[in-house]
């Protein structure tokens, strides 16, 4: 591909994933309202169990990250149409995994949750630690294969 072509495809990716997270704000702002009404609606002053702040993950994190991960599998598939540089993908795909980790994080208890969310910060770490190897020793053999 020409470097023309290669800069219209970019910036036609960016203007999608601009659209995805303009769409975004209305809804987790959206999410968010509903969760903090939903929230202090059940309030009940009356019952001797006032512990609100029991699973306060049930709240928003659960819903948020379950967006989050849809939004990362929408942009890995957009993503299909603009690249086919499997390093690229393996990378996105990566982010999906850490953000499914995390959620996945929400539904235990314990040391279990800690853990979950220790991994899916160094499993994401290390792909993007690869990938930039990656770009690095990509970079280095087109500079020695030029003349």
């Amino acid at each position: 591909m020409d470097q023309e072509k290669i800069e219209k495809s970019v910036k036609s990716f960016i203007s999608k994933k601009k659209i995805i997270a303009t769409a975004l704000i209305p809804l987790l702002f959206g999410m968010a309202l509903y969760t903090f009404i939903d929230w202090t609606l059940s309030f009940s002053f009356n019952s001797s169990d006032l512990n609100p702040f029991e699973s306060i993950n049930d709240l928003f994190f659960d819903e948020f990250f379950s967006v989050l991960i849809i939004v990362d599998v929408v942009l890995l598939l957009v993503s299909l149409f603009y690249t086919d540089q499997f390093h690229k993908i393996i990378r996105n795909s990566g982010f999906i995994i850490s953000t499914i980790l995390i959620r996945m994080s929400f539904g235990v208890s314990g040391a279990i949750s800690t853990i979950l969310i220790v991994v899916a910060v160094l499993f994401g770490l290390s792909i993007i630690f690869i990938h930039n190897k990656y770009e690095k020793d990509l970079s280095n053999i087109d500079n020695d294969t030029m003349p």
